[in-house]
Formats: C-alpha cells, structure tokens, sequence
C-alpha cells in the first residue's frame, strides 16, 4: 500500500486552516501532519515535520509565502509549494512562482482542484488554476520578452507541450512511445535549453507560447 501523502497547511486564518485541514484529511492518500500560521513557523514546523507538499498562503505576518518559499528552497528542497491564495498580483504572482511554486491556485477553486493540486505536486507535476495561466500568459506577453523555444528538438517540444499539460513522466513516455528514463533526459535537456529551474516554470512558457491551450 502506498504511503500517504504528507501536507501542511498554512494560513493565517483560523477557518481557513481548520477548513483545509478537515477537507484534505478526508482525501484517500493524504494526511496533515500539521499546520502554520505565517511563514515563519511555516519553515521551522516543515523543517521539523518533513511533509511532501506544503499548501501556503501568500499574505502572511512575520514572513510573507514568498519569502517562505525561498528559506524552503535552501532547507528543504524536495518539498513541494502549492500557493492557495486570493490574489492574483503581478508583484505576487510572478514572485511566487519564481520562488519554485510547484502549484498556484485561487481561493474559490473547487475543493477537488486542490486535491488534485496536491497529487500533481507530489508527482512532481504542477497545476495551475485557468485563471492563473490565462494572467501569467497576458503578463509576460505585455513584457515583450521571446523565449527560445526554437532551441528546442521537435520531440523536445512534443515534452514540452506535454510538461504543459501537466502528464508526468510516465504518461508522456507512454503518449511518445519512449522509456521513462529518455523522458527524464528530454526533461532535463527541455528545462536546460529554456533556461527554467522547474516544470512549473516549463509549463508556463508551454501556455505563454500558445503550445498549450488555456484551459
């Protein structure tokens, strides 16, 4: 039997943490193994605790989500970030993701989308609400800047579509016909030519460049 997925919750509010804590305890494959109530305690309660995937608002006291993420990266890198928050800012969306976000969704998201976030997350995928994807796309669009996409192989940017449409490693081999282990290489080279840290940040340019249609 598989383990369970291990989640903290972080939010400022008292609802909205007990309420994420309730709904994702009844989730099959997840359990909370605790709960922040900033960034700050965030880091220390997940240095501490050692969960999978930590879901975390942005606005906080003593230490924002962003500022969170970043302290995160440097002590405990293999957990992964989904941001569960109301704004959809430029000064917070584009740092947040940047900082290594591996999931970006809004407050009124169905509850499902977050328990699909956190899956997707674990897997090493990520998931962003439409909303968020369609925002991200008009934002860089207005900044002007190219990315080089044509450095990118054709089965390179077959990889990439498919990064962008959040298949995980095992399916794109299976949607291309190839091994894992040649996928996880593509992956890397895709990342590497693009100049990006994570899938997160492949998937973005996917939407950008109109490779991936917004959902």
């Amino acid at each position: 039997m598989a383990e369970s997925i291990r989640v903290l919750v972080v939010d400022d509010h008292a609802v909205v943490r007990e309420g994420l804590h309730t709904f994702l305890e009844l989730q099959e494959g997840i359990e909370v193994v605790g709960d922040a109530v900033d960034g700050r305690e965030a880091v220390e309660t997940a240095v501490r605790l050692r969960p999978d995937v930590i879901v975390m608002d942005l606005v906080m006291p003593r230490l924002d989500g962003v500022a969170a993420m970043r302290e995160l990266r440097e002590s405990l890198p293999e957990a992964r970030v989904i941001v569960l928050t109301s704004f959809l800012d430029d000064d917070k969306l584009l740092p947040a993701l940047r900082a290594g976000a591996a999931g970006y969704l809004l407050k009124n998201a169905q509850p499902r989308e977050l328990a699909r976030a956190v899956r997707a997350a674990h897997a090493g995928e990520t998931l962003l609400d439409p909303i968020v994807a369609a925002r991200l796309v008009e934002t860089l669009a207005a900044a002007g800047e190219e990315e080089p996409l044509d450095r990118l192989t054709s089965r390179e940017r077959e990889v990439l579509i498919l990064i962008g449409r959040g298949f995980p490693n095992k399916l794109i081999a299976r949607e291309l016909g190839l091994s894992e282990k040649t996928v996880k290489t593509h992956v890397s080279h895709v990342l590497a030519k693009l100049g990006v840290t994570d899938r997160t940040q492949a998937a973005v340019l996917a939407v950008r460049a109109g490779l991936v249609p917004r959902s």
